[in-house]
Protein backbone atom coordinates (compact mmCIF):
# COMPACT_ATOMS: atom_id res chain seq x y z
CA UNK A 1 0.00 0.00 0.00
CA UNK A 2 0.90 3.58 -0.91
CA UNK A 3 1.90 6.20 2.00
CA UNK A 4 1.37 9.74 1.56
CA UNK A 5 4.89 10.21 1.21
CA UNK A 6 4.93 8.03 -1.84
CA UNK A 7 2.04 9.58 -3.24
CA UNK A 8 3.53 13.08 -3.24
CA UNK A 9 6.58 11.97 -5.21
CA UNK A 10 3.97 9.98 -8.16
CA UNK A 11 2.64 13.41 -8.78
CA UNK A 12 3.71 16.72 -9.48
CA UNK A 13 2.31 19.99 -8.58
CA UNK A 14 1.51 22.76 -10.98
CA UNK A 15 4.78 24.62 -10.69
CA UNK A 16 7.11 21.16 -11.88
CA UNK A 17 4.45 21.22 -14.48
CA UNK A 18 4.62 24.28 -15.59
CA UNK A 19 8.49 24.02 -15.05
CA UNK A 20 9.06 21.18 -17.78
CA UNK A 21 6.42 23.44 -20.55
CA UNK A 22 8.88 26.09 -19.82
CA UNK A 23 11.65 24.14 -20.34
CA UNK A 24 10.63 22.28 -23.04
CA UNK A 25 9.44 25.44 -25.17
CA UNK A 26 12.84 27.13 -24.47
CA UNK A 27 14.56 23.65 -26.70
CA UNK A 28 12.15 23.54 -28.85
CA UNK A 29 12.85 27.57 -29.78
CA UNK A 30 16.80 26.69 -30.14
CA UNK A 31 16.01 23.89 -32.42
CA UNK A 32 14.38 26.08 -34.48
CA UNK A 33 16.99 28.65 -34.05
CA UNK A 34 19.32 26.04 -35.08
CA UNK A 35 17.74 24.68 -37.62
CA UNK A 36 17.25 28.20 -39.52
CA UNK A 37 20.77 29.39 -39.04
CA UNK A 38 21.90 25.60 -40.90
CA UNK A 39 19.70 26.88 -43.34
CA UNK A 40 20.65 30.09 -44.07
CA UNK A 41 24.25 28.95 -44.20
CA UNK A 42 23.58 25.98 -46.68
CA UNK A 43 24.44 27.39 -50.44
CA UNK A 44 21.35 27.93 -52.44
CA UNK A 45 21.30 25.88 -55.56
CA UNK A 46 19.00 27.27 -58.50
CA UNK A 47 19.17 25.04 -61.30
CA UNK A 48 17.55 27.24 -64.78
CA UNK A 49 16.82 30.29 -62.59
CA UNK A 50 18.86 33.98 -63.02
CA UNK A 51 21.81 33.92 -61.31
CA UNK A 52 23.36 30.50 -62.31
CA UNK A 53 23.56 28.01 -65.49
CA UNK A 54 20.74 28.46 -67.55
CA UNK A 55 19.86 25.89 -70.80
CA UNK A 56 18.29 28.53 -73.26
CA UNK A 57 17.73 25.30 -75.21
CA UNK A 58 19.16 23.67 -78.34
CA UNK A 59 21.42 25.22 -80.85
CA UNK A 60 19.13 24.78 -83.55
CA UNK A 61 16.84 26.71 -82.14
CA UNK A 62 18.12 29.70 -82.60
CA UNK A 63 17.82 30.43 -86.76
CA UNK A 64 20.56 32.51 -87.68
CA UNK A 65 19.24 36.38 -87.38
CA UNK A 66 17.09 35.45 -84.92
CA UNK A 67 16.45 37.05 -81.49
CA UNK A 68 14.68 35.22 -79.01
CA UNK A 69 13.56 35.88 -75.18
CA UNK A 70 14.68 33.33 -72.76
CA UNK A 71 12.77 34.66 -69.66
CA UNK A 72 13.96 32.37 -66.77
CA UNK A 73 17.39 33.48 -67.58
CA UNK A 74 16.32 37.40 -68.44
CA UNK A 75 18.51 37.55 -71.29
CA UNK A 76 17.92 37.42 -75.43
CA UNK A 77 19.47 35.20 -77.38
CA UNK A 78 21.15 36.76 -80.88
CA UNK A 79 22.03 34.43 -83.31
CA UNK A 80 24.24 37.15 -85.35
CA UNK A 81 24.43 35.59 -89.26
CA UNK A 82 28.34 34.30 -89.59
CA UNK A 83 29.13 35.10 -86.45
CA UNK A 84 27.88 33.30 -83.32
CA UNK A 85 25.57 33.30 -80.72
CA UNK A 86 25.52 36.46 -78.46
CA UNK A 87 23.67 36.08 -75.04
CA UNK A 88 22.14 40.09 -73.97
CA UNK A 89 20.74 40.75 -70.75
CA UNK A 90 17.26 42.14 -71.01
CA UNK A 91 18.43 45.13 -68.88
CA UNK A 92 18.74 48.81 -70.03
CA UNK A 93 22.22 50.03 -69.32
CA UNK A 94 20.35 53.51 -68.56
CA UNK A 95 18.48 53.52 -65.27
CA UNK A 96 17.82 48.82 -65.55
CA UNK A 97 14.74 48.98 -67.05
CA UNK A 98 13.69 45.32 -69.26
CA UNK A 99 14.03 46.52 -72.66
CA UNK A 100 11.81 44.54 -74.97
CA UNK A 101 12.91 43.47 -78.69
CA UNK A 102 10.84 44.96 -81.04
CA UNK A 103 10.86 43.00 -84.35
CA UNK A 104 9.02 45.23 -86.76
CA UNK A 105 11.77 47.82 -85.46
CA UNK A 106 14.53 45.06 -85.56
CA UNK A 107 15.90 46.91 -82.56
CA UNK A 108 15.96 46.65 -79.07
CA UNK A 109 13.85 49.64 -77.69
CA UNK A 110 13.70 50.99 -73.73
CA UNK A 111 10.45 52.16 -72.98
CA UNK A 112 11.84 54.03 -69.72
CA UNK A 113 14.00 56.76 -71.86
CA UNK A 114 13.84 55.41 -75.34
CA UNK A 115 17.29 53.92 -75.44
CA UNK A 116 17.65 52.02 -78.46
CA UNK A 117 19.86 49.12 -79.14
CA UNK A 118 20.68 47.31 -82.41
CA UNK A 119 20.81 43.05 -82.31
CA UNK A 120 24.62 43.08 -81.01
CA UNK A 121 23.40 45.19 -78.20
CA UNK A 122 25.32 48.56 -79.17
CA UNK A 123 23.19 51.84 -78.99
CA UNK A 124 21.73 52.96 -82.01
CA UNK A 125 20.14 56.08 -79.83
CA UNK A 126 18.96 57.13 -76.56
CA UNK A 127 21.00 58.29 -73.06
CA UNK A 128 22.16 54.59 -72.70
CA UNK A 129 26.06 55.07 -71.67
CA UNK A 130 27.43 51.70 -73.25
CA UNK A 131 25.82 48.35 -74.88
CA UNK A 132 23.72 45.91 -73.45
CA UNK A 133 25.78 43.58 -71.15
CA UNK A 134 26.11 40.07 -72.03
CA UNK A 135 26.38 36.43 -70.51
CA UNK A 136 29.09 33.82 -71.04
CA UNK A 137 27.44 31.24 -73.37
CA UNK A 138 28.51 27.23 -73.52
CA UNK A 139 27.70 24.90 -76.04
CA UNK A 140 27.48 21.34 -74.46
CA UNK A 141 25.70 18.46 -76.26
CA UNK A 142 23.70 20.64 -78.81
CA UNK A 143 22.75 22.75 -75.83
CA UNK A 144 23.04 26.38 -74.99
CA UNK A 145 24.08 26.89 -71.78
CA UNK A 146 24.01 30.84 -70.42
CA UNK A 147 25.83 31.90 -67.58
CA UNK A 148 23.61 34.65 -65.51
CA UNK A 149 25.86 34.50 -62.46
CA UNK A 150 28.48 36.86 -64.20
CA UNK A 151 27.47 39.71 -66.50
CA UNK A 152 29.97 40.78 -69.08
CA UNK A 153 30.10 45.40 -69.21
CA UNK A 154 31.50 45.93 -72.54
CA UNK A 155 32.51 49.35 -74.17
CA UNK A 156 31.21 48.16 -77.51
CA UNK A 157 30.59 44.92 -79.90
CA UNK A 158 33.43 42.60 -81.09
CA UNK A 159 32.91 39.64 -82.97
CA UNK A 160 35.24 37.88 -80.56
CA UNK A 161 32.39 37.98 -77.82
CA UNK A 162 30.08 35.53 -79.89
CA UNK A 163 30.12 31.76 -79.11
CA UNK A 164 30.46 29.96 -82.04
CA UNK A 165 27.77 27.46 -83.56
Amino acid sequence: MMTEDMKSEAHINRRQFLGIIWAASIAALFIQAAAALLKFFQPRVQVGGFGELVVAGQVEDFSPGSVNHVRAGQFYISHLEGQGLLALWHRCTHLGCTVPWREEQGQFNCPCHSSFFDRTGEVTGGPAPRPMDIFPIKIVDGEVIVETGRPIQRRNFDPSQTTKV
